[in-house]
């Protein structure tokens, strides 16, 4: 039950990381997007290290947040 509650809290910490970037983005702050997408991709790294979630996720996440990014300035 302990380790269900954790990996609940931790799943959820992994969300409102993204959420926080994905919100930057639709604001259309380019720099606010780049330093919150800085501030999760450790998190999301650790979440995928730690088993939370898979490895390929982690990347997936990652990688389309910054296609996000980038397409901002295009």
């Amino acid at each position: 039950e302990q380790h269900r509650q954790r990996n609940a809290s931790m799943r959820s910490m992994l969300r409102t990381y993204i959420k926080r970037v994905i919100k930057a983005i639709s604001a259309g702050d380019k720099a606010k997007a780049e330093s919150e997408y800085q501030i999760a991709v450790p998190v999301i790294d650790r979440m995928a290290r730690k088993g939370l979630i898979h490895a390929n996720k982690a990347a997936r996440h990652k990688s389309r947040l910054i296609h996000h990014i980038r397409d901002m300035q295009a």
